[in-house]
């Protein structure tokens, strides 16, 4: 389950839509270069799962970038460590989203996208939501062996 890692207490992985350079722990980070080598600079999107399609991860990347550029926006605030130590009340008054903790709440938030939309037209969009549902469906009715552990074999 890909949502397990950007769950609070487990790893590194971002748990907030946000941005940072010597935090780990930032959806978008951007390593420090060594002085000179600004050439080798980067960026790591460091959300995306490794079962995610490249080509949708990619297109929809970089459609965000260019609608960035396009609109002007501004970054906001740096995700330092400390900063993301503060409780979440505290971080959604400063613009700052937690990512969503499995794909039913994904979904909810592509469905509603005109982004999303927009960037891979009505047809992806549409076929998208509606596997990505069927499969939620099905594994919120699957029974894990957790479950049988933990609720059959100790009745």
């Amino acid at each position: 389950n890909s949502y397990k890692r950007l769950s609070a207490g487990v790893g590194n992985g971002p748990r907030y839509a946000t941005w940072g350079m010597r935090n780990r722990s930032a959806m978008i980070r951007v390593p420090i270069y060594k002085p000179g080598k600004q050439i080798a600079a980067r960026i790591e999107l460091r959300s995306p799962d490794p079962m995610a399609n490249p080509y949708l991860v990619n297109t929809v990347t970089l459609a965000a970038g260019l609608d960035g550029i396009k609109r002007g926006l501004e970054l906001p605030e740096e995700a330092t460590s400390e900063l993301l130590s503060l409780p979440q009340h505290e971080l959604r008054a400063r613009g700052i989203e937690p990512l969503p903790r499995n794909l039913d709440e994904a979904l909810d938030v592509f469905e509603s996208s005109e982004f999303m939309k927009d960037a891979l037209g009505e047809h992806i969009h549409a076929f998208f939501l509606k596997k990505k549902r069927d499969e939620w469906n099905r594994f919120n009715s699957t029974v894990t062996e957790w479950e049988i552990d933990h609720y059959l074999a100790n009745s």
